[in-house]
């Protein structure tokens, strides 16, 4: 039970910060980097099924940062991320983890992605190793330290 509470606090620590910082973050590349990092945590054990895209969509109904966007622009964006994914994974991975990286030079938006795949990944109440494992690959990539994020 102590981890299912560290992960539901966890998630609620990001979502507050992300909420702090919500004027912050309008850009194009963020609305981007942060529907392909659902997709690549959603996508983390191969597949996308049902519940995780019910996840995502819960998420970008209720998440005031991802209010600054239209909710069908963020869907459609989330739905093509996850077709490059189901497509051939590792070829998907690539062109995700190159939408992600436009943001690798904007510290606020990069942190920001990452705390969205924390968010998503712990919406279950199971943020597997598997889901870490793609984030904490995101926080190398945007030049993070996975430890800022317990990762």
């Amino acid at each position: 039970m102590a981890l299912w509470d560290r992960i539901k606090e966890s998630a609620s620590t990001m979502q507050t910060q992300l909420d702090a910082k919500k004027n912050e973050l309008k850009s194009g590349g963020f609305r981007d980097a942060s529907m392909a990092m659902c997709a690549l945590v959603a996508a983390a054990d191969g597949s996308v099924d049902a519940s995780e895209r019910q996840r995502v969509s819960a998420l970008l109904a209720s998440n005031d940062v991802l209010r600054n966007f239209p909710a069908a622009d963020l869907q459609r964006l989330f739905d093509e991320n996850c077709q490059k994914l189901a497509a051939d994974f590792e070829v998907g991975k690539v062109s995700v983890m190159q939408t992600i990286g436009k943001v690798a030079k904007k510290p606020t938006e990069a942190r920001a992605v990452v705390q969205i795949g924390i968010v998503i990944g712990g919406a279950d109440g199971d943020f597997d190793k598997t889901e870490q494992g793609v984030v904490r690959e995101v926080c190398f990539a945007l030049g993070i330290p996975p430890e800022e994020f317990d990762l």
